[in-house]
């Protein structure tokens, strides 16, 4: 078989190239309520940024609904923060992935208790169902963000609510039920919805000088596809996982995402480190099911030479065929970072200015172009 026979051709998305913007809702200690689409200031300036999106060439997105703010009286909705997002994608005919949950929840609700569970499947049932009364068309959702990162950040290790620790699985188990329960609300209202299931995209390996511990750096390698295989039913059958709700795989990937056992970063030149394709191929050979990097990025000057690898790794996944179907820039406007409120200088467009203008990031910018034409010359060639 040649290499053109197995060549994937995405065609899921309007856009391979996507943008992310950040939607976090969390509760940080001391009990203050993150608001990322305020912080980044994407409530004030909704038109522009799906405009400037557009303009760049990012007809695909991901966004987030704010369920604490729907639903700050239980079991009554307020679509006031929701629907002019809902309006405005419109206008500009852009294609949203929409988060449903993104560490964030109503402070009415405990996370543990079923009633959880229930009120996001009521949550998500109303969600669906304001936007089939939009007119909103063959939908994409993402009932949970990071299952696994959450479970971890919240419930092992104490960073993020529910501020547990060592209940990482069973908030796992607890975050797989609810996202279970919103596919199957939303697919009462939206037969042929399309759901993107987040999570980390990692590599864990045996440090060189410690050979020992290679059945554990496996092992938690091996748990990164824990929440997909429970939800697609391979796994922990009693959750109630099917085949066809594991959908689309949104897999965020990071610089630091390659670590050894021991937590030591793997250096970008280290034997070691397995490239992104090979991850891509890892995933595609597990699960057989589409996918997208949901979000990528890096810092500073390390932005464009980033997407540059990025884009590089993605064509040589596609080459074996793996089912890649987009590439989504997050950040893709700047936000203040959690913990210090220091600017993210990560992102495609800068904080806004008094008059609401963002300031596009040029050498991201350029290299985003560059890709987007060697693309089109890829899917030409094909």
């Amino acid at each position: 078989m040649t290499q053109q026979s197995l060549r994937h051709h995405p065609q899921l998305f309007r856009s391979f190239f996507q943008g992310s913007f950040p939607c976090s809702t969390a509760r940080r200690a001391g009990g203050r309520r993150l608001d990322m689409v305020i912080s980044s200031g994407h409530d004030m300036l909704l038109e522009k940024d799906y405009a400037a999106l557009a303009q760049e060439g990012l007809h695909t997105a991901r966004d987030g609904a704010r369920w604490h703010l729907i639903e700050a009286v239980p079991n009554e909705y307020d679509w006031r923060t929701f629907l002019p997002m809902v309006h405005a994608a419109a206008r500009h005919d852009m294609q949203i992935i929409w988060e449903l949950a993104h560490f964030g929840y109503p402070d009415h609700l405990d996370i543990w208790k079923a009633s959880f569970v229930d009120h996001f499947e009521r949550f998500a049932r109303a969600m669906a169902q304001l936007m089939h009364d939009e007119g909103i068309e063959k939908p994409f959702f993402t009932p949970i963000n990071q299952i696994s990162f959450w479970s971890w950040a919240g419930a092992d290790v104490s960073w993020l609510d529910p501020y547990a620790s060592d209940r990482g699985r069973e908030l796992k188990r607890q975050l797989v039920r609810a996202s279970l329960a919103a596919m199957h609300a939303i697919r009462e209202v939206y037969p042929d919805a399309r759901f993107v299931l987040t999570d980390p995209l990692v590599q864990v390996a045996t440090h060189p000088d410690n050979p020992d511990s290679k059945p554990y750096a496996d092992a938690q390698h091996q748990a990164q596809f824990e929440a997909w295989d429970w939800i697609g039913g391979r796994d922990a059958p009693e959750l109630g996982g099917r085949a066809d709700f594991l959908d689309i795989l949104g897999l965020n990937y990071y610089p630091d995402n390659h670590w050894f056992f021991s937590g030591e970063t793997i250096p970008f030149d280290h034997p070691t480190r397995l490239p992104l394709h090979r991850l891509l191929m890892q995933c595609w050979q597990r699960y057989q099911r589409p996918m997208i990097l949901a979000e990528t990025g890096a810092e500073g000057d390390a932005r464009a030479p980033w997407l540059r690898q990025i884009s590089e790794e993605a064509r040589l996944a596609l080459d074996h065929g793996v089912a890649l179907e987009g590439i989504s820039l997050y950040p893709v406007v700047e936000y203040p970072a959690w913990a210090d409120d220091r600017r993210s200088p990560g992102a495609l467009f800068g904080l806004g200015d008094p008059n609401g203008n963002r300031t596009l990031h040029e050498a991201l910018a350029l290299e985003l172009r560059s890709q987007q034409i060697k693309w089109q010359n890829w899917q030409t060639k094909s």
